[in-house]
C-alpha cells in the first residue's frame, strides 16, 4: 500500500520544472535544443496568456545556516523532491500528523481535498531563496519603520476583536496575500490566468477571485493622493518583457512592514512554452535602506479557474467576533460575583 502511494505521489507532482542555476556539464554536452521563439498576440506583443501557477517550495528568505549559498546542487534538489514525495505519500496514507487540541488538529487535511502543494505543478528552483543576492534576506527595517509598526500595534492592542474593522483585511476577504503586489505564492490555490488585449494585461487570481487590470498604453500614474490596496499599476514593454511599475500604495495593506511609499517594479518574461520568469524589485525609503529583488518561475497550470467565494463561506469572521463577545460576557459575570 505504501509503495503504491509513493508512485501515486509522483504522479500528483506532475511535470516538475527545475529552474535557477545554469545547466550541469553533463547537460551541456547534449545535442543543442531547437531555439524557442515566443509567440505573439495580434498586436505584436509577447503572448503571456494562459493558466499559470507560481507554487513553489522555495522560501522567500534564505534559511539560516546556508550563509551566502545561492543555489542547491542537482543532487540536493533530487533529494528534496524525494522527501516531498515521501511526505505526501505518508500524508495520503495516514493523514497529516497533528497535536491534539491545537488549531491544526481541527482543520481539514489539505491532501484530502487536493490542496497540498505537492498535488499540483510545483516549480523546483535551485535557488535557496526567492530573494536574489548573497544575503538572500529582506533588509532590516529602518528605526522609523519599526516605530511605525509598533505604533500601529499599540493602537489596536486590546481592540483586536471589537469589530470587523479591527480584523486583518484577509480575514474580511478584502485582499489576501495571493492577489497583493508583488505576487507571492501562499499555502494553496496558487493559480492564475493571464489575458491580454490591446493596451491591457489582466491577471485573474484564483484565491479571492480578484482581477488585476494593468494598462500598457503609456498613461500616467494616478495622483499621489489616490492610494489603493494593491497600488496603481502601469505597464510597458521592454523587448519581450512586460515591465509593471506600481506606486500609490496604502499603509492599510503593508507589505513586509512597508508603508505608503512602497514602490514595486515587476518583470514578466516568457522564457519557454511552459514558463514565465517573474522578477520584482521593491523599495521604500521609509522602510529599508536599500531596494531588494526576488524572482520565481511560473509554470503552466490547468484551467479553468473556478470562483473562490470567500465572503459566501466566511464563517470565521463572524465566529471570531461572536467568540470575543462570549468571552467578554463570561469575564463580566466573574467580576460581578
Amino acid at each position: 500500500m505504501r509503495n503504491r502511494l509513493l508512485f501515486t505521489a509522483g504522479l500528483l507532482l506532475g511535470p516538475i520544472l527545475v529552474f535557477g542555476q545554469t545547466t550541469s556539464p553533463a547537460t551541456k554536452t547534449a545535442a543543442p535544443a531547437k531555439k524557442w521563439t515566443v509567440s505573439r498576440t495580434p498586436d505584436g506583443q509577447p503572448d503571456l496568456q494562459g493558466f499559470w501557477t507560481n507554487s513553489t517550495l522555495t522560501p522567500l528568505e534564505r534559511p539560516k545556516g546556508l550563509g551566502s549559498k545561492e543555489f542547491y546542487t542537482d543532487q540536493e534538489v533530487a533529494e528534496a523532491q524525494k522527501k516531498e514525495r515521501e511526505r505526501l505519500a505518508l500524508d495520503l496514507a495516514e493523514g497529516l500528523p497533528t497535536e491534539p487540541g491545537t488549531a491544526a488538529d481541527v482543520h481539514y487535511d489539505f491532501a484530502q481535498f487536493g490542496l497540498d502543494k505537492a498535488q499540483s505543478n510545483v516549480v523546483w528552483d535551485k535557488r535557496t531563496s526567492l530573494i536574489v543576492g548573497p544575503t538572500g534576506t529582506i533588509p532590516s527595517l529602518l528605526p522609523e519603520a519599526r516605530k511605525r509598526a509598533a505604533d500601529i500595534a499599540a493602537k489596536n492592542r486590546g481592540h483586536e476583536f471589537d469589530g470587523p474593522e479591527n480584523r486583518p483585511l484577509s480575514a474580511r476577504c478584502i485582499i489576501l496575500g495571493y492577489d497583493a503586489v508583488p505576487m507571492l505564492p501562499q499555502g494553496y490555490n496558487n493559480n492564475l490566468e493571464i489575458v491580454q488585449g490591446q493596451g491591457y494585461v489582466a491577471i485573474l487570481h484564483e484565491m479571492n477571485h480578484s482581477v488585476r487590470v494593468i494598462p500598457t498604453d503609456a498613461r500616467p500614474h494616478a495622483p499621489q493622493g489616490i492610494p489603493q490596496l494593491r497600488g496603481d499599476s502601469k505597464g510597458h514593454w521592454e523587448g519581450d518583457t512586460l515591465v509593471v511599475d506600481t506606486t500609490n500604495f496604502t499603509d492599510r495593506n503593508p507589505f513586509r512592514g512597508s508603508g505608503d511609499k512602497l514602490h514595486v517594479v515587476e518583470r514578466f518574461t516568457r522564457v519557454a512554452d511552459n514558463t514565465i520568469l517573474y522578477r520584482f524589485t521593491v523599495e521604500d525609503p521609509e522602510t529599508w535602506d536599500q531596494p531588494w529583488t526576488a524572482e520565481l518561475a511560473m509554470t503552466t497550470g490547468q484551467g479553468p479557474i473556478y470562483e473562490f467565494g470567500c465572503h459566501e463561506g466566511n464563517y470565521g469572521l463572524a465566529n471570531t467576533l461572536h467568540g470575543a463577545r462570549v468571552a467578554e460576557e463570561e469575564a463580566a459575570k466573574k467580576v460581578a460575583k
